[in-house]
């Protein structure tokens, strides 16, 4: 049965954050930075929550990190330090709270238009995957149309080390990186404003409770070290790209700018919707041992992902933002645990706040390509509502990634929205 909350918009099924969902994220109004839960249409202020001694009988620890300014405090806690939390929360704002307990925790919610979302954690790390193997083919071939997957692919997790300070927020703006490139048919390379801006549908990983150097994490323990989950979009400029990833991956092709949403939704809220990992073709390599155990074979989420695109003309002409592709999360090669495990396995230290992203999603079908890169294999261009096309994106468009889960008996459970919009080079 639903879960059913006093806040009436928490009940709307066209809402991402019914009672059932809890997600945390961090607001800004009247010039104070605090943690909130999302329900509905509005924000529960958890520093108010703790300060009215909402939170009798949970540890210490966990009410002083909710009247924290970012969420690392919570997250080194652990699930059951989140578990503990998340009931008492449904408590308060379950339709089965005594009137005054509603009329208590009415004044502490904040509608969420009227709150700045920040960057939830302070980040102190960030690790970009290349786990969706559709993804890594369509690209291979672009580069490599006798060779599109090289050897390691199905063995080990691949993925690079990303640059923190440039992840930003849901909403803020996208300058158009310049770099050095060099078109195929140039003598020479040159420097200028990125041509081939992409976006790349993603999601993250925030890191809970982190691991000693020098110890790994054994994949039964992975999702324990996991808070919850966001929508990560890693904007890439493929023209400098191309120039300069060989021989040691992408570096200003890709840290001038990577957004998040700023609601993380925890593994718990998730659960009702785990699935069977993706049976691996015949053929292909079992897992090695560190990254395979029985429990881990339903560490798939069923989780819907959409990308949508707005032009600066579509705005002009008040046409509605287009959904571009349509993806899954369960259609990973490597799951997040996997992810988590493989960091881990050389005795690397995963702190609390650290951020690690799937690289893009996509399926095996037209439609579900997580970037425009990938559409190059279609017959026809991407062609939007107004008769433009895009091969990449122009100045003014606007990319705007959901996502979210859904089964029969089940609530909707959402992301919000990780948007950006492209601003012109400097």
């Amino acid at each position: 049965m639903a879960l059913v909350s006093w806040i009436a918009s928490a009940n709307s099924p066209d809402t991402d954050f019914p009672l059932a969902n809890l997600p945390y994220g961090v607001f800004a109004q009247a010039h104070s930075t605090r943690i909130g839960i999302a329900i509905g249409d509005q924000i529960l202020d958890l520093r108010a929550v703790a300060s009215e001694a909402l939170l009798a009988g949970l540890p210490g620890a966990v009410v002083d990190g909710c009247t924290a300014s970012a969420l690392n405090p919570l997250m080194a806690l652990g699930p059951d330090a989140w578990s503990a939390l998340r009931r008492r929360i449904t408590e308060l704002l379950s339709s089965d709270a005594p009137a005054s307990t509603q009329r208590a925790v009415a004044p502490m919610l904040v509608p969420q238009r009227d709150a700045e979302m920040q960057l939830p954690a302070q980040i102190g790390d960030y690790t970009d995957f290349y786990a969706s193997i559709q993804h890594a083919t369509r690209v291979g071939k672009l580069f490599r149309p006798d060779n599109p997957l090289l050897s390691n692919y199905k063995y080990v997790p691949i993925g690079y080390h990303g640059r923190s300070s440039s992840i930003v927020v849901s909403g803020e703006p996208i300058r158009r990186p310049s770099g050095q490139s060099k078109p195929p048919q140039a003598a020479e390379a040159a420097f200028g404003p990125a041509r081939n801006l992409d976006y790349e549908l993603e999601v993250g990983i925030f890191i809970g409770p982190g691991n000693s150097l020098g110890q790994s994490i054994p994949i039964a323990q992975a999702e324990r070290h996991v808070f919850g989950l966001c929508l990560v979009n890693d904007w890439s400029a493929r023209d400098i790209q191309s120039w300069e990833y060989q021989p040691l991956g992408p570096f200003l092709s890709k840290n001038f700018a990577t957004s998040i949403s700023p609601w993380i939704v925890p593994l718990e809220a998730l659960a009702p919707y785990r699935v069977p990992v993706a049976a691996r073709p015949s053929g292909d390599p079992v897992p090695l041992p560190h990254l395979t155990s029985p429990s881990a074979q339903r560490d798939a989420f069923d989780l819907t992902l959409e990308v949508f695109l707005e032009s600066r003309q579509m705005r002009e002409r008040c046409v509605a933002p287009v959904r571009v592709s349509r993806g899954n999360l369960r259609d990973l090669y490597w799951s997040i645990s996997q992810l988590v495990v493989h960091h881990a396995s050389n005795g690397c230290n995963l702190r609390t706040g650290d951020l690690l992203a799937t690289g893009t999603i996509s399926g095996a079908e037209e439609g579900s390509e997580g970037c425009l890169l990938e559409m190059k294999h279609r017959a026809e261009p991407l062609r939007l509502p107004t008769g433009e096309t895009r091969a990449f994106l122009e100045d003014g468009d606007e990319v705007t990634l959901r996502a979210f889960a859904e089964r029969e008996g089940l609530p909707r459970i959402g992301f919000g929205a990780c948007s950006g919009r492209i601003v012109a080079a400097s």
